[in-house]
């Protein structure tokens, strides 16, 4: 009997070609021969090489002028979950002039700039950050929290477009939010190699958070959880990192032991300046110590920041800012560089 009609074959055949677990998934060579390049991010200010937007666009167009509720001063639609903050629709053409010039000064510092389908009822799908998040070796898609009550509504289903778009362009996908979990991607940031946080609340919770956790571990990288304040949805309202070791922070949507938390890392911070509007905070690095800027919230942050060695980008995004989100939350990085 030969040996290969026996059931030793397999067992010889193996040692011969063991498998390798190393180096890991995310190993930068590795990468490039398996997914053709490397993607995802090590950190929120390396150099942005990739990120996915979507240009408003007809979506915008349902929401008119009889969906006005005084009681709140915005246009509102509680069964398909969109809001304004004002009391006529959105200017579409200016909305789409203010995030073609977001575009042009992502590109104009070498960003490849990939545009994405979103659904033509969902006037939210210009916030592509909260689809998913890059993290090192791939992407993580989110699970959204509104629901409208009819298909394509909601901003539950922009995940889809997204998925695709990621699909399409060869990055893998690390883990899809799923069971009970729910988590939008403007709630998680680095604050450095080794340290993630995820803002905690409405519209983050713990299963989220544990599926996140699982993906991160094997990396060496630890998860914090921060709660946010009252009805604050995403920590890019309060938290974002502008340069290597320098945070811009809204301490008043932030527990006080986050100073501390910044403190063990040798991150310093600018504060937002109390006379800025709120959403000042969201701003994005494209590289360390560049950040987007929107002009229309005020100009004593900018100071701060320009004070503090940052160079900043002033961008008009005063419409865009009406569906409550802003320049932070109009972008998904795919892939930085590493510092």
């Amino acid at each position: 009997m030969s040996l290969k009609e026996t059931p030793q074959y397999y067992h010889e055949v193996l040692k011969a070609i063991p498998p390798r677990a190393t180096p890991p998934f995310e190993d930068e060579d590795m990468q490039i021969r398996v997914w053709g390049r490397r993607w995802g991010v090590y950190n929120d200010v390396g150099p942005l090489k990739m990120v996915l937007v979507h240009r408003p666009g007809d979506e915008i167009k349902i929401m008119t002028k009889d969906k006005y509720d005084p009681s709140i001063e915005a246009l509102i639609d509680r069964g398909e979950q969109w809001y304004v903050r004002n009391q006529n629709p959105p200017d579409l053409e200016k909305m789409q002039a203010e995030h073609d010039d977001m575009v042009k000064a992502m590109e104009k510092d070498g960003v490849e700039v990939v545009h994405v389908d979103g659904s033509p009822r969902d006037p939210k799908a210009m916030y592509t950050r909260d689809n998913g998040i890059a993290v090192p070796g791939g992407i993580i898609i989110a699970r959204m929290g509104p629901v409208g009550i009819h298909p394509g509504t909601g901003r539950r289903g922009e995940e889809a477009y997204v998925t695709r778009k990621v699909v399409e362009l060869g990055a893998p996908i690390l883990r899809t939010i799923h069971g009970t979990g729910l988590f939008e991607g403007g709630s998680f940031a680095f604050l450095d190699e080794q340290t993630a946080v995820i803002g905690m609340s409405y519209r983050q919770n713990e299963e989220a958070a544990r599926q996140i956790e699982e993906v991160l571990a094997p990396m060496g990288i630890k998860l914090v959880r921060i709660p946010l304040t009252g009805h604050s949805l995403h920590i890019d309202g309060a938290l974002v990192m502008v340069d290597e070791k320098l945070a811009l922070i809204n301490i008043t949507k932030l527990p006080y032991w986050i100073l501390d938390l910044l403190k063990e890392r040798g991150i310093k911070i600018v504060e937002t300046h109390w006379a800025d509007n709120p959403r000042v905070t969201n701003v994005l690095a494209i590289r360390p110590g560049k950040v987007l800027l929107a002009i229309n919230n005020g100009d004593g942050t900018a100071e701060r920041l320009t004070k503090a060695g940052v160079e900043v980008v002033p961008i008009d995004y005063s419409e865009c800012q009406m569906g409550g989100g802003g320049i932070h939350c109009s972008t998904m990085p795919l892939i930085r560089e590493r510092n």
